[in-house]
């Protein structure tokens, strides 16, 4: 994905075309993983120097308002060539010994729309811009990854304004177009994946299609720097009040309800019906025909509906997140949580997940992995109030309890049965001195009710995610860079206890398809957590991108070290974090990302982490 200079993003799952990938993540994630290499190879060490993409994106004749340019950036041999190697020369003083380590490059980021400039009434492609871009790649002795950077994050592009006015560019809820938005800081903007045949879609191919033609013109020495290509950055359906509308709130918004969604919606219905009464006979409806489908949209509590199959919330799908955190002060075991329904076992979890919400409220916990989740289908539990529970293991036979709650389990005609309890809850103990842990979804007394027809909307605005992102691999395809790996550049929400990932819609491009392989943003423990790097190298055919790599807490040396060599094992043949020019090349305005490496920022351990990669990119010690 595009990354914006400062800002961060939170992880997500990997799901099955059918299933949410909080699901799948629960499965994932509490089994034991064999730890037994699968995979080798090389894996390119490319941070992404903060500020190559400004020196690119430079007008030719910069204003007294604006900054200075950067060093190197401007005139005819204009370049971020000299920006990143005083870069990555302070992290790397020295080059290691040859076939030692690992090899250091750089991520190379273009900001697609910040390469075009207004010429009259129209707007072009700066060549100047393009050529930068190119002179980089020629005068960086370094491999490197290139990143096609176009998301919904604000590229500072003057082109965005014009776009903004179009709404054929811009994602719709069932409440009409989404207006503008913020994430930490950073301005997004609801570009629509809907259709590939919008002005802003164009704009990118233009852009795209320049840029692949200026770079085809270098040297064959040149080009097979190109290490890898990561196409466009985080792709995902939207939804309104982003920053804290992802979750399972009940007002319950998504994209994307435009009339060409409708439209491609019941398209995508007789595809996989072949007659409206088998579709019929699944919902158990009576449609007259495919044309009267509508997408769910309407919450069945609080709002009258024609039909029982136009009602959506977090939960329509089928099923419920049960979550949420625990901590004991000074435990260095891994936490486990047992989840119970009317006192049967139904899964035991890992305490390993984010939760930056607790970490921010209880700053007495430190950088912990403190959140733990289980997604339960409810589809064929009998209608219903059942019992939820959630036990902390201490040790094997010892547990303390969390806490429990009570839910509803409704049919149809919105009958609430009491249902009693199978059994009781296994014998639990005090809880020991310190500990500190809350049981939060799903709300006490929550209602649920399973809508057939949602699985197959979700279903089908992930296809259109997945539709959006192969036209761009398809372009890419066509020019000279076409045996270049390309990858996708995702976040991943499912390993977040709080996001509803099915409002993401992102599932079917985070496992490889065809030429487009796999690549991931890693936040938080599942940097280093192995399970999770068996994984992805699972789901990447052994051959991954980390896109982000972002610990969130320090690293020693060797911690560092065992979890590169993890990912390079495991297939990873990338791995990207965000780095810091030296202190005398950084624009006054600027502000450090708060997760870049450095040895000047104090947050998150980043310090730390500079330092020991530092000492791994350093030379082998003499034998």
């Amino acid at each position: 994905m595009v990354m914006p200079a400062r800002r961060s993003t939170w992880p997500l799952l990997l799901g099955s075309a059918v299933l949410i990938a909080g699901a799948i993540a629960a499965a994932w994630f509490g089994q034991p993983v064999d730890d037994t290499h699968t995979a080798t190879g090389a894996m390119l060490i490319a941070p992404a120097v903060r500020g190559v993409a400004d020196c690119i994106a430079r007008p030719d004749h910069p204003t007294p308002a604006r900054q200075a340019p950067l060093p190197g950036c401007m005139g005819q041999e204009g370049s971020a060539a000299a920006l990143v190697e005083s870069t990555l020369q302070r992290l790397q003083p020295d080059s290691p010994q040859a076939g030692t380590g690992f090899p250091l490059g750089y991520t190379l980021t273009v900001p697609l729309l910040r390469l075009f400039r207004a010429e009259g009434a129209d707007w072009v492609v700066d060549q100047e811009r393009v050529q930068r871009v190119v002179r980089t790649v020629r005068d960086t002795a370094r491999p490197l990854i290139l990143f096609l950077s176009a998301s919904y994050f604000a590229q500072q592009a003057p082109i965005e304004q014009v776009l903004l006015e179009d709404q054929r560019n811009l994602a719709r809820t069932r409440d009409g177009v989404l207006p503008p938005d913020t994430y930490r800081g950073e301005t997004l903007y609801p570009w629509s994946m809907a259709r590939t045949d919008t002005p802003i879609t164009a704009r990118r191919i233009q852009a795209i299609q320049a840029l692949l033609a200026a770079l085809c013109a270098l040297p064959q020495e040149d080009l097979a720097k190109i290490q890898g290509i990561t196409l466009l950055g985080e792709l995902h359906q939207l939804a309104p009040h982003f920053e804290s509308g992802m979750g399972f709130t009940p007002f319950y918004r998504v994209t994307d309800y435009g009339p060409a969604s409708e439209v491609a919606f019941r398209d995508y219905l007789r595809q996989k019906f072949t007659t409206i009464e088998e579709l019929n006979a699944a919902m158990g409806e009576s449609y007259p025909g495919f044309g009267d489908v509508q997408p769910p949209s309407r919450d069945l509590r609080t709002e009258h509906l024609s039909r029982y199959t136009e009602h959506i919330d977090s939960f329509a799908q089928g099923s419920v997140p049960i979550s949420g955190w625990s901590w004991i002060a000074g435990s260095a075991e891994a936490l486990w949580v047992q989840v119970y329904r009317d006192g049967s076992l139904i899964g035991r979890v890992p305490v390993n997940q984010g939760r930056l919400d607790v970490l921010q409220a209880k700053p007495e916990l430190g950088s912990a992995s403190t959140g733990w989740r289980l997604d339960m289908d409810f589809r064929s539990l009998p209608a219903g109030l059942h019992r939820i529970s959630a036990l902390l293991e201490l040790a094997p036979g010892k547990l303390v309890h969390i806490g429990s709650k009570e839910i509803a389990v409704m049919g149809r005609e919105k009958q609430i049965l009491r249902l009693p309890p199978q059994r009781e809850l296994p014998a639990t103990v005090p809880a020991p001195p310190g500990m500190q842990a809350s049981l939060d979804m799903p709300p006490e007394g929550q209602s649920l009710h399973y809508n057939p027809l949602v699985p197959l909307w979700h279903a089908f605005r992930r296809q259109q995610v997945m539709d959006y992102l192969r036209l761009f691999d398809g372009i890419v395809a066509q020019s000279c860079l076409r045996t270049v790996a390309r990858y996708t550049h995702q976040m991943l929400p499912g390993v977040v206890p709080g996001w509803d990932a099915n409002k993401f819609a992102l599932d079917d491009t985070l496992r490889t398809q065809g030429d487009i392989r796999l690549g991931v943003d890693l936040h938080g423990s599942v940097t280093h957590d192995k399970g999770f790097a068996k994984l992805l190298g699972s789901l990447g055919q052994h051959a991954y991108g980390i896109t982000e790599f972002i610990p969130m807490r320090a690293m020693d040396t060797q911690e560092l070290k065992t979890t590169l060599q993890r990912h390079a094992m495991r297939g990873a043949r990338f791995l990207t974090f965000f780095l810091e020019p030296p202190l005398e090349e950084r624009p006054v305005q600027a502000v450090p990302y708060a997760f870049s490496f450095d040895p000047h920022n104090p947050q998150f351990g980043s310090a730390q982490l500079y330092r020991a990669m530092q000492e791994i990119l350093g030379p082998a010690p003499a034998q």
